[in-house]
């Protein structure tokens, strides 16, 4: 753990804007059609870099059809919150839910962002038992915790995507 709060939260947007600017950006890479895995890129965006503006790592998921959406990270500054007691969390995992699989993957950017990989993957069957939702749509940390919004449930809309990639209706 930490004994200083993670270098990269800032306690207001002023002192955010004055921070050093990134040097890595992330951003999916989307199949369209489903027919390869979606994949997360990592960006070299630090200016007089000799890989500016490039792709300098690319982490491809082991699924089909997941279609990513609004990814987030599980930290933030929001952590700093001096009643969550949270303030030594670390933005270092990103969570990056699979809108059409109702999966969730959790990659890790440390200790080295130009080598970003697969933590953990939470599937579909899991979020259904857990929380009864589908479809994770957004990814936002606050003061307590992740929250992720999701666009489906357990009722007869409901859709989960099943390793072989069809859509399984979830009645409850």
């Amino acid at each position: 753990m930490n004994i200083r709060p993670d270098p990269t939260f800032h306690a207001s947007p002023k002192l955010a804007m004055e921070a050093p600017p990134e040097s890595f950006a992330y951003t999916v890479l989307l199949s369209p059609d489903s027919s390869k895995p979606d994949a997360l890129a990592v960006i070299d965006v630090k200016p007089g870099s000799s890989s500016y503006g490039q792709i300098v790592h690319t982490v491809t998921m082991p699924n089909k059809g997941d279609e990513f959406h609004h990814f987030g990270w599980n930290a933030c500054s929001s952590s700093l919150s001096p009643l969550t007691g949270h303030a030594f969390l670390e933005r270092r995992y990103l969570i990056i839910p699979g809108m059409r699989s109702s999966r969730i993957y959790i990659v890790d950017t440390k200790p080295d962002p130009t080598k970003a990989a697969i933590h953990k993957i939470i599937e579909p069957e899991e979020i259904f038992r857990k929380t009864g939702y589908s479809r994770p749509h957004t990814v936002h940390c606050g003061p307590e915790g992740i929250y992720v919004s999701t666009l489906g449930g357990g009722g007869k809309n409901g859709c989960i995507m099943t390793s072989g990639g069809t859509c399984r209706a979830i009645t409850w």
